[in-house]
Parts: structure tokens; sequence; C-alpha cells
């Protein structure tokens, strides 16, 4: 069993964290790389034909670098807790790098070594995103024409979202509810902060719209930083940032998926934000991005295709060869927050489903957080979704999900092929 923290010695990992959290928030790296507006109008203006040209505010990354320094002068020793922040300090200061050297040809090289790439390996050590990403593209693409028929057209607008946002979300959340906000100034049709989600005032949204809010960006994100700031010994725990990225992305998709708010439209999506991240690691520009998103459905709108060709050239280079591979950590996440959640539910302890929402977390950091809980320096999430509160739904998907996993699908398509014939 690991030794016990001395009063001492918890102490100065408190205030190594206090110094990570402080050099983290100088280093926010999607409001740095973030476009305004201006950019999609004056792109659609000159008839789609001139590439972006975004600036970006300089970031020094020196006053982030010293308080790292701090820090590591104190984490002293071997405990779970110690390899947690000596992880935060090694990931702080890539970041400080990343934004160094933002829009340079540079920036790939930090981008991929924060989050990895398309051809990174993952779960398995073999398989890479783009391979995933490929596959699921593959599948998703059968179904285009039934989802077509059956997904039911946008129809909320804004206003009207706000105001379903606004009457549930105290249900979950109490007086902590996060504010809804209606701006112009958005790239994407919604974006989620510490408290808030802002929804883009000329969006049209669908119900699955609404839940895939609820689900992904108030309770996961929002909730994973709620409770991991109020924790009294660790309140970094409540900090976004690329160490725990994968984790929390595929946590919120997962929140999606189970609660049957992930549409294969957006799923597709997903992927094919991978394999435009290759594209342009291959040399592919921003106006072939593009294209590329707007061929890839009919329904696509075209402001849609601008935000997701953005997402893969933010920080990097408009003209291909450096990607922000972000993207590519999605189905990363997802695939391994699956793994973990059937494992978890098979050793019959619902503490390691909890585990995951005590703060803002990368699966790496939960020997770390079991250690903290061990010691009593870790409390309860307040703020959980449903299907993480009930563990007899989770089991039931999870056991349904394995159970599918050995049907023949050919030979299901061939018993019904004469009924679903036009």
């Amino acid at each position: 069993m690991a030794a016990a923290l001395s009063p001492t010695e918890l102490e100065k990992l408190k205030q190594a964290a206090a110094f990570l959290e402080e050099a983290e928030k100088r280093l926010p790296v999607l409001r740095t790389l973030n476009w305004d507006r201006t950019h999609a109008d004056a792109f659609f203006k000159n008839g789609e034909k001139e590439p972006p040209k975004p600036e970006y505010p300089a970031v020094d990354p020196t006053p982030s670098l010293e308080l790292v320094l701090r820090a590591r002068a104190m984490i002293d020793g071997s405990s779970e807790a110690h390899k947690w922040l000596t992880r935060f300090a090694d990931i702080t200061e890539e970041t400080a790098l990343l934004l160094s050297v933002v829009g340079t040809p540079m920036f790939h090289g930090h981008s991929r070594a924060l989050y990895g790439g398309p051809t990174s390996p993952v779960a398995d050590g073999k398989t890479t995103a783009l391979d995933l990403a490929q596959r699921l593209d593959t599948l998703l693409s059968e179904f285009d024409a039934p989802a077509d028929r059956m997904e039911p057209p946008a129809q909320l607008s804004a206003h009207a979202l706000k105001k379903r946002l606004d009457d549930a979300l105290p249900h979950y959340f109490g007086d902590a509810a996060p504010r809804i906000e209606i701006t112009r100034n958005v790239s994407a049709k919604a974006a989620a902060g510490r408290d808030y989600i802002k929804l883009r005032e000329d969006a049209s949204f669908s119900d699955l719209d609404e839940q895939q809010l609820l689900q992904h960006e108030a309770l996961v994100h929002i909730a994973t930083g709620l409770n991991g700031a109020s924790q009294p010994h660790f309140p970094i725990l409540g900090e976004a940032y690329p160490g725990n990225a994968r984790t929390q992305e595929g946590l919120a998709v997962f929140a999606e998926f189970i609660s049957g708010a992930l549409d294969p439209r957006r799923f597709k999506r997903l992927a094919d934000r991978v394999i435009a991240i290759n594209m342009s690691a291959e040399g592919a520009d921003f106006i072939q991005l593009y294209q590329f998103f707007r061929e890839r459905s009919e329904k696509d709108a075209p402001f849609e295709a601008f935000e997701s060709a953005r997402r893969v050239v933010r920080g990097g280079l408009v003209n291909g060869g450096g990607p922000f591979t972000k993207d590519s950590i999605y189905l990363q996440g997802l695939l391994e927050v699956h793994n973990y959640l059937r494992t978890a539910v098979r050793a019959g302890d619902a503490g390691y489903i909890r585990l995951l929402f005590s703060g803002k977390i990368d699966l790496d950091d939960l020997a770390a957080m079991k250690f903290l809980r061990e010691e009593g320096l870790l409390e309860e999430p307040r703020y959980l979704p449903p299907w993480a509160t009930d563990l007899r739904w989770l089991l039931s998907y999870l056991a349904y999900s394995t159970f599918l996993n050995g049907i023949d699908l050919k030979s299901v398509n061939a018993r019904y092929e004469t009924l679903f014939q036009n």
C-alpha cells in the first residue's frame, strides 16, 4: 500500500498545484486560437475562393514556464499524486511552447506532442485514430440515405433553445446552473465555458442539438469543472488543459451516445475531422478542406463546412502542412472511456465511475485520484449525469453492446433483404 502523505508533504503538493493552475490559466489554448466571425463573413463575401488570414494574439510563455519551475521544486516524491502533478507540469510546459509558436510551421509538432495525431496509435497500440475514422466513415456512409429520411429537420431558433435549456439546467445544477447566452460572434453553432453555453444567434437547432448540449457541454464539461473547482485540497481539478482533453472529450461523446443524443451525422462529422486533419498534414489547404466538408453531406450548410475546416487549421498553417490535431482525440477518447467503463462496471464498484467526475481528469490520472480518495483528500462529485448515477442503466447498455459485437450483421441483412426492397 502506498505511503500516506505527511501534512508537510501535502502542503507542498497543494502549493505546487496552485503554481501549476496559475501557469495553465495563462495559457488559454482554444481562446488564443479562436477566429472571430469576420473571417467567415469575408470568406463568403469573396466567393469562397480566398483562404482566411487569421492573426493570433502573442503569448509570452516565460511567466508560465517560471511557475512550472517553482512547482517542480515542490514535487519531490514518488506517490501517485506526485506523478500526477509531474505529468501536469510536463504538459503545461509543452502547452506554453505550443502557444509561443502559433501560426508557424513549428506549431504542428507541439500540437502532436500534446494531442497526438491521426496516425498516433490508440488503445491496442496498433490501430490509429485515422483507422478508426475511416472505418466509422465507411460504416456510417451506408446509412446516409436512411438518416436523411429519418432525421427530423432543424426547427429550433437560438432563442427557443435558450428557453428550453434555461428550464432544464436548474434540475441538474440548482443555483449553479450555467447561463445561456445568445451571440452572433461565435464560430460553432454553440460553445461552452466554465459556467456558460453560447448559442450562435443565426443558427438552427434540432431536438438532438438540445440533448447534445445538455449531455456533452453541461453534464460533462461544466459538471466536471464545477466538481473539480470545489475540491478543497486540489481545485486544480477544475482546470481544463491539453493533458485531460482526450478523456474529457471522450467522456462527453460517450454521454451523448448513451443518452441517445449522438445522431449519425454528428458521429460521422467527428470521423471526417480526423480524416481532414490527416489531409492537412499531407498538404491540403483551407479551400480543399472546406470543399471536403461541403461534399461530405448535401445538407451541410456552407457555414458549418467553414467551421469544420477552421477547426482543423486554427493556430497552424492555413495553406497546408500544419494542422491543429486536437480533433483527432474525440474518437480515441470515446474508445478509451468506453473500455474503461466496461472494466469498471465489471469490478462492481460504483466509486470507479464517480471517480471520472471528481474533476477534469485523464484516465492516466485515475491512480492518483484513487490515492487521493484513500487519503481522504478527494470529495465525491456533486454533479453527475443520470446515466452515471443509476448504474443499472450503464450496466445494461454495456452488456448489450458487448453481446451485439458477436452478431453477424451480414446474415441479418440477408434475412430481411426482400422485406426492405422498394
